[in-house]
């Protein structure tokens, strides 16, 4: 039918390159961020895997590659991802909340900066027609994905079934929640094996 895109097109393709290529030149926050823009992200419309994370660090700023350090690695151990498979951006899909590093605070990195998400989320997420599984990393996402869970992060991963098998709320995999970790081991016991079969579930078919 004249005038639809549909997923996995050349059209959408096109469209959606468009669209990282305006975000990429986006300025709309220059002013607060401490080593200027840089967004960071990964998407083509053909991806089935949305992770939506909160937003770079100091060291993916400087890679301009997502989760391109230790969370990284703990998240694609999560996962059951190579590194190959975890940045083929026609299978996962990386859209923080916040696209640029916002700066470090006196207790880590600041929130991701509220400009970005009422500016781009919505058209970046509509570009993927084909999502089947999101994965939701953190407070700052889980406020926008699941804005009617109560009772924080370890609420909304303990609860994880309730939104099984399209959504997973996860905590954020940085070597800093090591404490966390270590308080729920039911979370690598239990949830991990899960969302890997998932994974592979999705990606295969």
């Amino acid at each position: 039918m004249a005038g639809v895109v549909r997923p996995g097109s050349r059209a959408a393709a096109r469209c959606a390159t468009a669209l990282l290529r305006e975000v990429r030149a986006c300025t709309l926050c220059a002013v607060h961020l401490p080593l200027g823009p840089r967004p960071v992200l990964q998407l083509h419309p053909a991806a089935r895997i949305l992770i939506a994370s909160q937003a770079p660090g100091r060291k993916v700023h400087a890679t301009g590659v997502p989760f391109d350090d230790a969370s990284g690695d703990r998240l694609r151990d999560w996962l059951g991802l190579t590194r190959a498979e975890f940045y083929d951006a026609t299978r996962i899909a990386i859209v923080p909340i916040g696209l640029c590093y916002p700066g470090r605070g006196a207790s880590g990195d600041l929130p991701p900066r509220p400009e970005c998400a009422p500016r781009w989320r919505a058209p970046l997420l509509g570009c993927l027609k084909r999502l089947q599984l999101t994965l939701v990393i953190g407070r700052y996402a889980l406020a926008w994905h699941l804005p009617q869970q109560r009772g924080g992060v370890t609420h909304a991963v303990q609860a994880w079934h309730e939104h099984w098998p399209a959504l997973v709320p996860l905590p954020h995999p940085s070597p800093t929640n090591n404490r966390w970790f270590a308080q729920h081991r039911w979370f690598e016991r239990e949830l991990v094996p899960r969302l890997r079969a998932r994974v592979a579930e999705v990606l295969r078919n």
